[in-house]
């Protein structure tokens, strides 16, 4: 069965959503590079590493259903932030803003009938409460270090120890 003209462009926005959100990371990667901030930066390209991946889910069930994928133009990412709670905040309502859209592609999918895509809703609706749980965590670091330098520092270390979700989806 194929998939609806109105989700194929629901999905088709998602791609580019989750694209346009690994463009940010590594925008804040580059970011904490330049500010010699090492294991944010990794942090970061583990985010964006986990952003394609989730494009790639949807751009492969979109095929995979017969569905046309349109990729759409990106925004240039915000390059600049005053700290690095500052970045982590940015993050946090970045996710927040994904999870509302998937929650709407959800509902979209259930008005439709499309159990199929539902299912794979699933997935992201449990990913997202992962991100954002994993975004307010290093926040409430953050919050708790304040400026100071050498807490900044330990925790750029452990930032930097991320390895690659085990929940990743398979493109």
């Amino acid at each position: 069965m194929s998939i609806k003209p109105k989700l194929v462009d629901a999905i088709n926005e998602q791609i580019a959503t989750e694209f346009q959100s690994a463009y940010q990371y590594l925008a804040m990667s580059a970011w904490f590079t330049r500010s010699s901030l090492h294991g944010f930066a990794h942090w970061m390209q583990m985010q964006w590493q986990e952003e394609i991946a989730h494009a790639m889910k949807l751009f492969t069930f979109l095929h995979d259903r017969g569905g046309n994928v349109v990729l759409r133009g990106l925004d240039a990412p915000v390059a600049e932030y005053s700290s690095p709670q500052q970045c982590f905040e940015e993050v946090l309502r970045h996710e927040q803003q994904v999870t509302e859209r998937i929650h709407a592609l959800y509902e979209l999918a259930q008005q439709e009938r499309d159990l199929a895509l539902q299912m794979v809703l699933q997935w992201y609706i449990s990913e997202q409460v992962e991100e954002e749980a994993q975004v307010n965590e290093v926040l409430d670091r953050l919050r708790l270090v304040g400026t100071d330098g050498p807490a900044i520092f330990l925790l750029d270390r452990q930032l930097g120890e991320r390895s690659a979700s085990a929940n990743q989806p398979q493109a």
